[in-house]
């Protein structure tokens, strides 16, 4: 049985489901980027600029078509204190440009240093700041099961995606490096400042997801009106079709899943549950792309997910034991 944290309301194994969705979904945007560059001429900071402008209009579209039911909920809890529009514009703000620097660096960190590389450092450093800033700033313990399956999870990482025969560490570029370390810590950054927000009570992680997506699309609009904002392609009907999934499934859905279950589970968790990300683009690129389907694949997909099983059940058992506690006193 599932319990509910009490600054959130929002059950914990609601939470570590939605964060495996988004996970899984972010998985999927790799291959969709892959065939938009394939069908057209655009740039990495284009495609992130649409699919956050995309992101953003279908999230206020799905905020408009849900106005009664807030309302309602609104009504139920008239008596809870307001939140300051100050702070809620900090807190967007601050989304905001931490996604929009996430985003940007990783795909500057792929273009110097490759895909290979740029994944490794990105993905495999994350967890290691969230955790440290998370102990440092939120009080947060991973425990000694929690240290076992971060090392795991990072080995998996590493196996996965450079098992394929060494050759990505020929082609390491500092610049790409640290680009990847600016990614990182900026991911980082966003997670622990929405458990924060989370812990404190009364953030709308729905309202700071739409409008962080604006903050974004404003952020990469002049970069990307100088890449080249249109794309020019031999087929636009099935480049508009994977630009509308991108900004859809990988980015409206799983974002919005993200920030709601990030602001419940540790930082810590959440981050080791993301790297759910590179095991869903290996499986795409062995059932869908053709890529030959290699032990390292294998390995590395088995070891992150029992990192993340093992995670999962220990985040669910902590929230057992923590709500019998309460109950006790």
């Amino acid at each position: 049985m599932s319990q509910s944290t009490p600054s959130f309301g929002l059950p914990v194994g609601r939470a570590l489901f939605y964060l495996i969705v988004a996970g899984t979904a972010w998985g999927t945007a790799g291959a969709a980027a892959a065939l938009v560059f394939e069908s057209s001429d655009m740039g990495p900071i284009s495609l992130s600029f649409w699919r956050c402008a995309g992101g953003f209009v279908l999230l206020l579209g799905a905020r408009a078509a849900t106005r009664p039911a807030r309302r309602s909920r609104r009504a139920a809890a008239d008596g809870a204190p307001a939140r300051p529009r100050g702070r809620t514009v900090r807190r967007v703000l601050a989304t905001g440009v931490a996604l929009a620097v996430f985003q940007t660096a990783y795909f500057a960190s792929v273009e110097a240093t490759g895909l290979a590389v740029g994944t490794v450092v990105t993905m495999g450093s994350g967890p290691v700041l969230i955790a440290l800033g998370a102990r440092l700033t939120l009080g947060e313990r991973l425990g000694g099961g929690g240290v076992v399956a971060v090392v795991g999870a990072l080995a998996g990482l590493v196996v996965l995606v450079l098992g394929g025969g060494g050759a990505a560490g020929a082609g390491v570029r500092p610049a790409g490096v640290v680009l990847g370390l600016v990614s990182a810590a900026a991911y980082a950054a966003m997670t622990l400042l929405t458990r924060r927000w989370g812990r404190g009570g009364g953030a709308d992680s729905a309202d700071t997801t739409v409008w962080s997506f604006a903050v974004v699309s404003l952020c990469l609009l002049p970069l990307a009106a100088a890449e080249g904002l249109l794309p020019h392609t031999a087929d636009p009907a099935r480049v508009g079709v994977y630009l509308l999934y991108i900004a859809a499934v990988p980015t409206a859905v799983a974002y919005a899943l993200y920030f709601a279950g990030a602001a419940v589970v540790r930082s810590a968790t959440v981050s080791v549950i993301m790297l759910l990300e590179p095991v869903g683009a290996a499986v795409i690129a062995v059932a869908l792309l053709g890529e030959a389907l290699t032990a390292a694949t294998v390995a590395g997909t088995a070891l992150m997910l029992a990192a993340v099983t093992g995670l999962a059940v220990a985040e669910t058992r902590g929230a057992v034991a923590q709500r019998r506690e309460t109950a006790a006193v």
